[in-house]
């Protein structure tokens, strides 16, 4: 079923004309309060292969985005509006975050790695492998504020040569938990096929994972102790209506706000949909292309990045960011 507020692929994409951008819609009343009444969706790039792994760097008043297939790191000016190459090749570079000390954090599907760039530049492979095994793609990571590393790692960057090189699986899709103090790696999820999307509650007692192996697709929560142990895994969302989550991050309030596709079946779920707490879909974003992941930025952290296919998009929200994300 098309979305009324859904735009055919075939359409180009226009900004919207008149507030309240039509685009944004409320789907419970506890949405509203974070709806900003004149600020509207804005196309910041096109021509992306697959868009992913938005980050912002404030210090700098740049966004870095991964384009997987053209394996390469794109690079987005505030200050100018340009858009750049930061890093090519990248390694078929995912899911990016940056660590507590402010380094860019990256899920590398060519290397099978996450890896951590130095402030000269220099890159630290944090995690390649587990138990003499090599990891499969990691695909999406976030950083907590004991500085531990935590990331997913399915199989969708060794099927083909796409969006990295084809290789067999050596190793589950697990969930894993890096310390870079002391190299330690651990699986602290091992119940999830093919995890894809992770990021913590504000207070990080809560982990949320999707699980994209299932069908339909599922968000996971998991309960986190103050020693980086998980337990009490539950489903938080069933997408029965055939909707695909991917990657997310949560403002303060807890909110989840999760990068949204329809499949073939429905494009005019396309966007990004938005959860409370306590798992009830509150509002949505629709964009005419699926998105596959967000992040907040912006000088007061209330700007959602959403990487969406071939383009990147931004939305002003009357909320802002969890740290971390």
């Amino acid at each position: 079923m098309k979305h009324p507020m859904s735009t055919d692929k075939n359409t180009p994409w226009h900004p919207a004309t008149r507030y309240p951008d039509t685009s944004i819609e409320t789907l419970d009343p506890r949405f509203a309060r974070y709806r900003v009444f004149n600020a509207a969706v804005e196309r910041l790039a096109t021509g992306q292969r697959w868009a992913e792994g938005p980050v912002w760097f404030g210090d700098g008043r740049y966004l870095l985005w991964s384009d997987i297939p053209n394996n390469r790191l794109q690079r987005w000016d505030e200050a100018t509006g340009t858009v750049s190459s930061f890093r090519a090749p990248s390694n078929h570079s995912n899911g990016n975050t940056r660590d507590r000390q402010g380094r860019l954090v990256s899920c590398e599907h060519g290397g099978r790695r996450v890896t951590r760039t130095e402030y000269d530049g220099r890159i630290t492979v944090l995690a390649d492998g587990f138990q003499g095994k090599r990891l499969n793609s990691p695909n999406d990571v976030v950083v907590k504020s004991d500085d531990t590393v935590w990331f997913t790692d399915p199989s969708f960057g060794i099927g083909g040569h796409y969006e990295g090189n084809p290789a067999t699986p050596e190793l589950p899709t697990n969930v894993y938990r890096c310390d870079p103090r002391t190299g330690q790696l651990s699986v602290v999820i091992d119940s999830i096929v093919q995890p894809n999307g992770l990021c913590f509650s504000p207070d990080e007692r809560c982990l949320y994972v999707v699980e994209s192996g299932a069908e339909p697709r599922r968000i996971h929560a998991f309960d986190v102790d103050a020693g980086g142990q998980v337990s009490n895994g539950r489903i938080f969302y069933t997408a029965t209506d055939g909707g695909q989550p991917d990657g997310f991050r949560c403002d303060v309030d807890g909110n989840l706000w999760a990068g949204w596709g329809g499949g073939d079946a429905d494009p005019g779920q396309d966007g990004v949909r938005i959860f409370a707490p306590d798992g009830v879909p509150i509002g949505r974003i629709a964009l005419p292309e699926r998105c596959a992941n967000v992040c907040f930025g912006g000088l007061h952290r209330n700007r959602l990045f959403m990487a969406a296919s071939q383009s990147v998009y931004a939305l002003y929200v009357h909320t802002q960011g969890a740290p971390g994300g």
